[in-house]
């Protein structure tokens, strides 16, 4: 034995000592959980609390003292969380597929990998899964930090009556990828609009000639090109390995700090985790200062808004939904003041959700 294995047999040795340890542990931790569950089955109780699941992060976050990020511990602990949930009943998930998307990514990230992934074609398929309850939850993508909202899930939240649970910020980190791993015999790249729009700064300087087109995904740009040679796709690295691709390029992305937020929805209401976001949709007659008016309430009651988006009403006379986020939880009290006077004051009135803000 060489002098480098004399110092690593008593770490490694440690090491397994350790994680002999957490496995102890976690089987500790999931007989709780169990017990939790077996509580909770004459009271009508949910498997999935997002807001039990975000306290209980922030507190591991917060006795933290490293050497392990904060970002890694709520990973794990996630996983943790997810796999315990699954010991009473898997939770089923529907999102925008095929597999490799990025709200796949998100789903995975947000209610971990002890679930039933059911995958979707459209966005409004999400919404019908959950709405019909063949999904327990769905991840559908919200805005893009370059490319703004993603239209037509507003549309959906305004007539859905799924309530929002949840949100995760997923990095967008595009790839052009084809099956050889270089562009001879390329015709075309596909991609969703949105990824071609965030990499068309890349693609006009790098591949002019290239035709582009749309995808219904990124996942799906990425399946059409494993199937032909003359396609290339931009799409995450998840979806390159998913379909059997070679990485042409990475991080093709106009914008290196690109990320895209997504809302998990679901039926049930989330309670106070102590650091939430309430989303709510709002509609004004089409009159001057309507919208001061309207928004009056939130500064009177001390209540920060954080995202303020329109959407047409579509009834031909220049009338406007407003998309609206704002800091806290509707249960609490200068929030339920402020949603009080701002209903008595609009013409459409509608609290998506109140939810535990992204980790």
């Amino acid at each position: 034995m060489d002098d480098l294995q004399k110092k690593l047999a008593p770490l490694r040795e440690r090491i397994d000592a350790i994680d002999a340890q957490i496995l102890d542990l976690l089987s500790e931790r999931a007989r709780t959980a169990q017990e939790v569950g077996r509580a909770k089955e004459h009271h009508a109780g949910v498997v999935f609390r997002p807001e039990r699941e975000a306290q209980v992060i922030r507190r591991l976050q917060e006795l933290n003292r490293g050497p392990l990020p904060g970002e890694a511990l709520s990973a794990i602990w996630g996983e943790i969380m997810s796999a315990c949930r699954a010991l009473e009943q898997p939770a089923r998930v529907a999102y925008l597929g095929p597999q490799g998307t990025y709200s796949e990514q998100a789903m995975l990230a947000h209610f971990g990998h002890a679930i039933e992934p059911i995958a979707c074609g459209t966005i409004d398929e999400v919404f019908r899964s959950v709405e019909t309850r063949r999904a327990d939850f769905g991840i559908v993508p919200l805005e893009n930090s370059n490319e703004g909202a993603v239209n037509r899930t507003l549309d959906l939240l305004l007539t859905s009556p799924v309530k929002v649970i949840g949100e995760r910020s997923v990095p967008v980190v595009q790839c052009l990828m084809t099956r050889s791993g270089t562009l001879d015999g390329v015709t075309v790249i596909r991609s969703h609009p949105q990824s071609l729009a965030q990499c068309q700064g890349w693609l006009s300087d790098h591949h002019p000639g290239l035709a582009r087109a749309s995808a219904a995904s990124n996942a799906e740009a990425a399946r059409l090109a494993s199937e032909d040679p003359t396609v290339a796709a931009i799409a995450s690295e998840q979806a390159a390995k998913r379909w059997g691709l070679q990485i042409v390029a990475a991080g093709i992305q106009d914008d290196p700090h690109n990320r895209t937020r997504f809302l998990a929805i679901g039926h049930q209401e989330t309670s106070p985790s102590g650091r939430d976001k309430t989303s709510l949709i709002l509609a004004v007659p089409n009159e001057a200062g309507a919208v001061y008016r309207m928004l009056a309430p939130l500064a009177e009651n001390g209540v920060s808004m954080t995202r303020f988006e329109s959407r047409p009403a579509r009834t031909g006379q220049w009338e406007y939904y407003f998309y609206v986020d704002i800091e806290g939880h509707r249960q609490d009290p200068h929030v339920a003041k402020a949603l009080d006077a701002l209903q008595a004051r609009v013409a459409f009135f509608k609290v998506l959700g109140s939810y535990p803000v992204s980790p």
